[in-house]
């Protein structure tokens, strides 16, 4: 997949998207396709193995809390669907629901932690403008086949994330810490951490991102209220599971702190024929898909994606669900 320097390429999605922006899906999603589909992005929830949580407000029981933390219980954690989510608190799923307005209605405990249901399950929840990488390799290959060119596509990727273009300033865009008995490596890192009163006096100077240099400087695809980085190559390489392997912004200096490989997931996809779209919006916890109606189906019926029809034209914005209240 081979970085694009001219963007002219999304020009057809920029005459397709709302300006000024109007609340709904089509701020960041084409207009003028026959079908849509939401794609939710899971949640996760965590409880106690064989005990109950603590109880709250934490200030009241801080021995409960303390003897808990520190008899190190087992944790069971797992990603949920929105569908078991409702189901749990005894709501209704939909293609315009809110996750807070899933988990409102439920066994909600004090502000001060997330929102349980009768079963001792804590809910956190959906990333925002990640789509799983999981779901999206079982996506693409209903995509895949729903084009005449799945060999050429193109593939945007938001440049706001903090990590993945370069820039100018005086600290970089991030720094790993590892833990160690060095005196010698702990007091270099207690003096690289930045000083507020001091950075207001350094010059700034080029600080790189996950992307090559050339790219992190170079045009940009510019659609209302967003500027993404634009790469074009074979699009139905997401179908493996390991697609992060393979693509440029391949998180290659977190690997070498020990992470495990990892690439953000796309922002936007779209094949060469402009059959269907695909939007990850970095503000959204689901993604919607623009496409013909058979499409649409396929991936709605696809038991490893959560994904409903949705209407030209909804709203996902906090107040849009009407049903939960």
């Amino acid at each position: 997949m081979d970085w694009v320097s001219d963007n002219t390429a999304g020009a057809w999605l920029r005459d397709r998207i709302d300006e000024p922006w109007r609340g709904t899906m089509h701020d960041v999603s084409p207009r003028g396709f026959p079908a849509y589909a939401r794609i939710f992005h899971p949640g996760f929830r965590d409880r106690p193995v064989d005990q109950p949580w603590p109880p709250l407000p934490y200030r009241s029981h801080e021995r409960e809390w303390e003897a808990f933390q520190h008899s190190a219980p087992e944790i069971d954690t797992e990603n949920v669907t929105w569908t078991e989510t409702a189901r749990a608190h005894g709501t209704q799923m939909h293609s315009e629901a809110q996750w807070q307005r899933l988990v409102a209605p439920g066994v909600i405990v004090e502000h001060e932690d997330k929102p349980r249901d009768s079963d001792g399950w804590r809910y956190s929840s959906p990333m925002l403008g990640e789509l799983d990488p999981g779901v999206l390799s079982h996506l693409a290959r209903d995509l895949a086949a729903h084009t005449s060119i799945p060999h050429d596509g193109f593939v945007a990727l938001w440049e706001g994330w903090g990590d993945l273009v370069g820039h100018l300033g005086v600290t970089p865009s991030r720094v790993f810490y590892s833990v160690t008995d060095d005196d010698r490596h702990n007091e270099m890192l207690a003096r690289s951490i930045s000083s507020p009163i001091d950075d207001a006096f350094r010059k700034p100077r080029w600080q790189p991102g996950i992307l090559a240099d050339e790219v992190s400087r170079g045009g940009r695809l510019n659609l209302p209220g967003r500027d993404y980085v634009l790469f074009r190559g074979d699009i139905s390489g997401f179908t493996d599971a390991n697609w992060f392997e393979n693509v440029p912004w391949r998180d290659l200096e977190a690997e070498s702190a020990g992470f495990a490989p990892s690439a953000h997931s796309p922002s936007l996809v779209w094949p060469a024929d402009h059959s269907w779209a695909l939007t990850s919006e970095v503000d959204f916890d689901s993604t919607i898909l623009a496409g013909s109606s058979e499409l649409i189906r396929a991936v709605c019926a696809n038991p490893d994606i959560e994904a409903l029809p949705i209407a030209e034209g909804s709203s996902l914005q906090w107040d849009a669900d009407e049903i939960n209240q």
